[in-house]
């Protein structure tokens, strides 16, 4: 993790975020390591949330029932978000299917974009669970 000076709040925040598939909330976050830090607040861990999503370590997937999900899985991946229990989950693409995106960023660099240097494709509908 890249980061200016060591925090244990932050080393927590960011091992918890890689540690799951569930794209948490920073409340989720904040609840999951109250425990173990007493001293923490909600600010805390979206400051440090916002710090280790600055360092490219962590990202922002979407925000699904009002709140920001976040997820430490820096590969190349799009996400589905099923609109009914707002779950997310993440679409690995393979050899069999390959992601669609440098075939739709070589044809923005034809109609005139001048640099993409991020993407962010998600599927919405339902999931197996619902």
């Amino acid at each position: 993790m890249r980061t200016q000076n060591y925090s244990r709040k932050r080393q927590a925040i960011y091992e918890l975020l890689l540690s799951t598939d569930s794209h948490p909330t920073a409340e989720w976050i904040y609840n999951s390591l109250k425990p173990k830090y007493p001293d923490l607040s909600l600010g805390t861990v979206y400051r440090n949330l916002k710090l280790l999503e600055g360092n490219g370590v962590v990202k922002s997937v979407a925000v699904v029932d009002g709140c920001e999900r976040y997820d430490a899985r820096m590969s190349p991946h799009s996400h589905f978000v099923c609109k009914k229990c707002a779950r997310v989950i993440d679409i690995f693409f393979t050899e069999s299917m390959p992601d669609p995106i440098p075939d739709m960023v070589k044809r923005a660099y034809i109609e005139g974009v001048k640099d993409v240097d991020s993407y962010n494709l998600i599927f919405y509908g339902e999931c197996d669970k619902c």
